[in-house]
């Protein structure tokens, strides 16, 4: 008898959308709520379920890597095959970075996070850089991903802003407690009688800019003063 439920990311969403399908459902950190079956588009849902999506600006992401490193020809990425957000975001990834100029996506695959460190690890002397999407499996364990990468200097660069604070480069990545604010602001509009039906899906209306200076000095990396200059954040 609940008058909203709200859902944070795809497999909670997954779960609740097949539980009710006549109780509004707000999501938020939801990469592609389309390939997840939660919406018909993301302009018109048509089911009892709207709210925001994560997902990543994918190209702008790769474009700050290459300016930082502009001989990444070979880029790996590690994620759980099993997470359809992760899927959507390693095609995507996949069209960027040949568009971009970067030659050859190295896949390592997980299935849950006692995995991830062997993954990280199968990547050492084979890419010139490693990208992380916003992955829930390996974000459970991202210190490790940190850790080969600093004993190797393989250059870590990832999708989610608040994992640069445990080590990496640097993104242009989601904020999520502003997301968080902007799914309270459709809530509200439920409540007041909005149906979901009708709300197009919203995406992070502000990516940042941010950068780990005292993580990329880790990796033996120096960031150009043309991006620090733009940076909303450093962490130093």
């Amino acid at each position: 008898k609940m008058d909203l439920i709200l859902a944070i990311a795809t497999p909670t969403a997954i779960a609740l959308a097949n539980e009710t399908q006549e109780i509004p459902i707000l999501i938020t950190a939801v990469t592609d709520p389309v390939a997840a079956n939660l919406v018909e588009s993301m302009e018109k849902p048509n089911t009892n379920v709207t709210g925001t999506t994560d997902m990543n600006p994918i190209e702008e992401q790769l474009s700050l890597a290459l300016e930082i490193i502009s001989d990444i020809k070979t880029l790996g990425v590690i994620y759980n095959a099993g997470e359809v957000n992760s899927q959507v975001q390693v095609e995507i990834l996949k069209e960027k970075a040949l568009a971009l100029g970067i030659e050859k996506i190295e896949e390592a695959t997980v299935a849950n996070a006692s995995e991830v460190m062997q993954a990280a690890q199968s990547l050492v002397g084979r890419v010139d850089a490693i990208y992380i999407p916003t992955d829930n499996t390996i974000m459970s364990a991202y210190g490790a991903v940190v850790q080969v990468a600093e004993e190797n200097k393989v250059p870590l660069f990832t999708g989610e802003a608040s994992a640069l604070e445990i080590g990496g480069i640097g993104t242009v990545g989601i904020d999520y407690f502003n997301l968080g604010k902007q799914t309270a602001d459709m809530a509200h509009r439920v409540l007041k009688g909005s149906n979901p039906q009708d709300m197009p899906i919203e995406g992070q209306k502000e990516p940042q800019l941010i950068i780990n200076k005292a993580g990329a000095e880790r990796l033996g990396v120096t960031i150009p003063d043309s991006v620090l200059s733009r940076a909303d954040k450093i962490i130093e």
